[in-house]
């Protein structure tokens, strides 16, 4: 089964309205804050309320900061977020938000792409709901993302760079090849924010999917809007699609000259960095060297960060890379109660029956905890996980 997300925007998307119809999907406020934790940031506070729109209760977010940071260069957001304790998932989609971002802005500016300086988009409350936003998507183990066509707003706005029309500069370049339409609403109704999560994270754009809606979420903007309710809304739901397509990239490279010892040193920096696979394949070199290709499985978008750790951490003066195409079935995930304590599974559609797997790094926890075999561990889940079904 499919876990789908979509986004209704009859108003438009700004990050915070984006994080508010999460919390009000069901996202627990305190998960997100815990969460946020592992990112080396301070100064500031969340603060979550309901308030109506137009009769409609929806949430609203607001990110108090107590000193404003308004310049930031896109190479120490990347470090920031690389460094954090996030994880590898979440990092993932936050590195792949604020790279369209920076390469929209040094189009944009005519700068070096390290050299890009966020103003407005390098403020604490946006850093915060880009990453936050990651954080919302993995938790609700979304297979599937998708939007609705976005209304644009006109008018000007007020910037670090000066007067700028609206939509602004980065949200119109952020939108090409996405579909949209005008409304007359003198006001800016797609933040620059707000584009970059949908166009990252979402796979299509267009109308409802045929789905089971399970959840709702209403996230409301700051502004009271003439003719319209001022909120965005979420459905989450669920499809029995068989597969899902994606595009990856396989990256590659032969070693001889390194030391076996730093090998299980890099899955794991690889790993925790957004790598969806990493493997070893025992090879023959030249002069009859014995040696192993290293192969990593990652999205376009996590090229680059995973590159730059294989070149750290290896000998290796070159790496090859082709796209493939993976054909996944739909899963999500969801928490099993056992008498020692909460253990992850993934729902797996297979073969149109429900398959229940425990999550290896849980049930080691628990054998190390109790001293019990793995596997005693393993056959307990799965039976405690097919009599909550």
């Amino acid at each position: 089964m499919q876990t789908i997300l979509y986004a209704d925007c009859p108003s438009g998307i700004s990050g915070d309205m984006f994080l508010a119809a999460c919390l009000d999907l069901g996202l627990p406020l305190e998960h997100l804050t815990s969460e946020l934790a592992g990112l080396d940031l301070s100064g500031y506070r969340l603060e979550a309320w309901t308030e109506l729109k137009m009769g409609l209760k929806a949430h609203r977010l607001l990110v108090s900061v107590e000193e404003e940071h308004h310049h930031r260069a896109y190479r120490d957001i990347k470090a920031m977020i690389t460094g954090s304790r996030l994880a590898g998932e979440v990092k993932s989609r936050a590195l792949s938000i604020f790279d369209r971002l920076a390469r929209v802005e040094a189009s944009i500016h005519g700068v070096d792409l390290d050299e890009v300086h966020f103003h407005e988009v390098g403020a604490v409350d946006s850093i915060v709901d880009i990453v936050g936003a990651g954080i919302a998507l993995e938790y609700f183990q979304v297979s599937r993302f998708m939007a609705s066509p976005l209304p644009l707003g006109s008018g000007s706005i007020n910037t670090a760079h000066g007067l700028l029309p609206l939509p602004a500069p980065a949200t119109l370049a952020l939108l090409e090849g996405i579909p949209v339409y005008g409304t007359g609403i003198k006001a800016e109704l797609v933040t620059p924010t707000g584009a970059a999560i949908l166009v990252t994270q979402a796979q299509e754009f267009g109308s409802l999917p045929a789905m089971t809606v399970t959840r709702t979420g209403y996230g409301a903007g700051t502004r009271d809007l003439p003719d319209r309710a001022n909120v965005m809304r979420l459905f989450l739901g669920a499809s029995r699609e068989s597969l899902s397509l994606e595009k990856l990239l396989v990256c590659e490279t032969n070693i001889d000259d390194m030391n076996p010892e730093y090998v299980p040193f890099v899955m794991d920096r690889l790993f925790r960095s957004g790598a969806l696979d990493v493997w070893l394949t025992p090879i023959q070199m030249k002069k009859g060297r014995p040696g192993f290709t290293l192969s990593i499985l990652t999205r376009p978008d996590q090229r680059d960060s995973l590159l730059e750790i294989v070149f750290a951490e290896t000998t290796t003066l070159g790496i090859r890379m082709f796209e493939v195409n993976r054909a996944a079935l739909p899963r999500e995930g969801r928490t099993v109660e056992t008498p020692l304590g909460e253990v992850k599974v993934k729902a797996v559609l297979r073969n149109g029956r429900e398959e229940l797997i425990p999550e290896y790094e849980d049930c080691r926890r628990l054998a190390e905890e109790t001293g019990r075999p793995l596997k005693e561990i393993y056959d307990q889940v799965r039976k405690l996980a097919d009599n909550s079904r």
